[in-house]
């Protein structure tokens, strides 16, 4: 099974959990079994079935906007992480 790193903010919402074991064999298959999962996931990662703009998934260090996006294939060796955008600052 491939894992998902949770980022900290999320954790949560993972009963705490900073890693998730989920199937699949892309990355939209890992995040469906994620969410089915915890549930109340869903609508920090998603907006209706679309990756919400501000997530970020990384596979090592490839971004998979730059790959297949969430048809990007994975194996169970895959480690996947969540990187939610940050912003902010003084202006």
């Amino acid at each position: 099974m491939a894992k998902i790193r949770i980022p900290t903010p999320l954790r949560a919402f993972t009963d705490g959990a900073a890693s998730i074991e989920v199937d699949g064999g892309t990355v939209g298959e890992a995040l469906d079994s994620l969410v089915a999962q915890h549930p109340e996931l869903r609508d920090h990662l998603f907006q209706e079935e679309e990756l919400r703009s501000f997530v970020n998934i990384f596979i090592g260090e490839e971004d998979i906007r730059f790959l297949q996006g969430l048809d990007t294939e994975i194996n169970a060796a895959d480690s996947l992480r969540i990187i939610p955008s940050i912003a902010g600052g003084r202006g």
